[in-house]
């Protein structure tokens, strides 16, 4: 009986968990110290999180157009964007 593949632990993470592993492998990255093979590792694990990240956003998005639909369709309206008082 064929195995199923083994889900990826990534999958269980945070959104917040995912930006701040990916924080952590550009700052590997951005060091310069580690071995080129490493680096690979390192950047492929990154790449990894930025889409499951994407991934997550996209979710998120769909689920806010879908609270924002009315009788009529989809009625989708920009979000009010807080500003600093600093700007």
């Amino acid at each position: 009986m064929p195995q199923e593949p083994a889900q990826d632990p990534r999958e269980s993470l945070s959104f917040e968990q995912i930006l701040a592993q990916l924080s952590s492998v550009v700052e590997q990255l951005e060091d310069g110290e580690i071995p080129l093979e490493q680096a690979l590792s390192t950047f492929e694990q990154g790449i990894a999180l930025s889409r499951l990240g994407a991934r997550r956003l996209d979710e998120a998005e769909r689920r806010i157009e879908i609270l924002l639909r009315d009788e009529e369709g989809l009625s989708l309206r920009p979000l009010a964007v807080e500003r600093d008082e600093d700007e």
